[in-house]
């Protein structure tokens, strides 16, 4: 399920889960101009190494509705499908400022300086600092791609330029308010 936030009603879980109607007020929303919930990603935003050849581009993204008492938020774009035995993170982004509410395509490349003043990315799987995109085992079934916008209820996470995922997930779990999901899918034949 996807933009699920902490304390929600059954109803709104529930109108949720069958996808009728505009989403509800206080509701924390992740979307992107490039890249749709259970929609393959294009090659621009695939991985350029490892046998595939895409743009290896960040996607857009914007949120809205994150609840009160967000001081800063934290991105994060993983693979839970990928063959590691632990997943697969693409992408982790900390230190955003409560009023920052998007991020522009390719913003992931640190050659680029597209993020806002203060926001820092981790290092991905790939070993390296930024964004890389998609890229699954040849001939394996399509992977998903989630995307997720935490809330946090700190104003800067204490780590370092470059730190894991595995660091950031920590401190963002023991702050975290809320959070929203868009998960894509991309598969290589």
């Amino acid at each position: 399920m996807k933009n699920f936030r902490k304390g929600a009603s059954i109803a709104a879980l529930f109108g949720a889960m069958v996808g009728g109607g505009p989403a509800l007020a206080g509701e924390f929303i992740l979307t992107s101009p490039d890249v749709a919930e259970q929609r393959s990603v294009a090659e621009t935003f695939v991985f350029n190494g490892f046998g595939c050849g895409g743009g290896n581009l960040s996607p857009a993204l914007q949120w809205h509705g994150a609840p009160p008492g967000t001081k800063s938020f934290a991105i994060t774009a993983f693979d839970p499908d990928a063959t590691s035995g632990s997943g697969w993170w693409h992408w982790v982004v900390y230190n955003v400022p409560i009023t920052v509410d998007r991020l522009a395509r390719g913003a992931g490349d640190p050659a680029r300086q597209l993020l806002p003043v203060g926001v820092v990315q981790g290092r991905t799987d790939f070993g390296a600092v930024g964004y890389g995109g998609p890229c699954p085992p040849k001939g394996s079934r399509p992977h998903h791609y989630v995307f997720t916008v935490y809330a946090l209820d700190i104003d800067v996470l204490p780590a370092r330029n470059g730190a894991t995922a595995a660091m950031i997930g920590f401190t963002v779990h023991n702050h975290q308010l809320a959070e929203a999901k868009l998960t894509a899918i991309y598969g290589r034949y």
